[in-house]
């Protein structure tokens, strides 16, 4: 069984965006006047109340496989150890493990705190230069995007409907299981499509930053020199990069941690998959050939190659697919509620305390 190379890659991706938005993030700390500090880690400790809450909730509800993926993690690693010889009661606890994912989710939300404010700023202002009725509907889809990515994984609204929808007496499945997940995934692959389409319209709204605030200056008395205002409008333009890696840095992740959730799950594209093509969701072990065949004494390369093939495999029969699916579900999700509700504030921060 050979590697999916795809894994590394999404890995590295990930890496890189957590890592503009950790500089991002550590920016804001460094400024002394302003309440960024404040702000980033007020979020932080909301989130972290909201990750411990959200762990708690049963599977009846939310529905990430957490709890059985977990499972399976201690049961793989407890046998592992036995068959070492060692006697252990599980590598960790699942106290430990949710204390472990609400720490690291309220980290992911105090990255996402400052780019779902600006989002919800550049989705007003793109509103008011939007002319068509079409580019209206699309930004208000692109909007609710991490709202409708969020039921996905509520059971009570999505998919008891679809397995059990109440169409009389007797319940026919709308669909199966399988072509469940792929559904969800494709659906959240097409919002993140339609927000990077909407890329535009958002800085176009915030370079216009620039001309709202030359036309509030001719409201106001009092002169201004030439170079003030040619440094005021400057700084709208330099400021485009920050603004455009907090608009693109949380979409590489969600979309990385989708199709990161797709390959090590054993999850498929194809939307309605032949009966026989189901890929099992247990890795099982490597063929016997790996582990009865003796290389020869002078093939030191043929054994290292052995050693290295059977210690794959034994952590490939720790992690299974099972695990990754609970985890990057929950992870996936966690993403995409981190976006909308900080946007969401950020929506009603500028449209009413701004104001006030």
């Amino acid at each position: 069984q050979e590697m999916n190379i795809s894994v590394v890659w999404c890995l590295l991706v990930l890496a890189f965006a957590v890592k503009v938005l950790f500089s991002l993030t550590t920016h804001y700390f460094k400024v002394e006047d302003g309440g960024e500090r404040s702000v980033c880690v007020t979020f932080g400790f909301f989130f972290f109340v909201k990750a411990m809450a959200i762990l708690i909730v049963t599977e009846n509800y939310l529905e990430f496989g957490l709890e059985s993926g977990f499972s399976n993690f201690s049961e793989s690693a407890m046998q592992f150890l036995e068959k070492q010889g060692l006697e252990s009661q599980g590598p960790v606890s699942k106290l430990t493990f949710k204390l472990f994912l609400a720490v690291l989710c309220s980290l992911i939300g105090a990255f996402l705190t400052f780019p779902g404010l600006r989002l919800a700023q550049m989705h007003l202002d793109a509103l008011n230069l939007a002319t068509e009725k079409i580019t209206q509907t699309l930004l208000h889809i692109n909007f609710l995007a991490p709202l409708f990515m969020v039921l996905l994984w509520v059971k009570p609204i999505t998919k008891d409907y679809i397995m059990n929808p109440p169409l009389g007496k007797e319940s026919v499945p709308l669909m199966s299981e399988e072509t469940f997940d792929t559904m969800r995934l494709w659906i959240v692959i097409l919002l993140c499509a339609l927000r990077l389409a909407m890329m535009r319209h958002h800085l176009q709204a915030y370079l216009n930053l620039a001309q709202k605030s030359v036309d509030q200056m001719k409201k106001e008395a009092g002169r201004i020199s030439m170079v003030d205002l040619q440094k005021m409008v400057a700084r709208v333009f330099y400021y485009l990069c920050v603004i455009a890696l907090q608009y693109v840095a949380p979409l590489v992740m969600l979309l990385h941690t989708t199709l990161l959730l797709k390959t090590l799950g054993n999850y498929s594209w194809v939307i309605y998959p032949e009966l026989n093509s189901d890929t099992p969701v247990e890795n099982s072990l490597l063929p016997g050939s790996v582990y009865s065949e003796s290389p020869p004494a002078d093939g030191k390369m043929k054994v290292t190659v052995v050693q290295i093939t059977m210690a794959l495999g034994s952590l490939k029969n720790i992690f299974t697919p099972l695990l990754f699916r609970g985890l990057l579900s929950f992870l996936t999700w966690w993403i995409a509620a981190c976006l909308f509700s900080t946007s969401l504030f950020g929506l009603f921060y500028h449209q009413y305390l701004t104001v006030a």
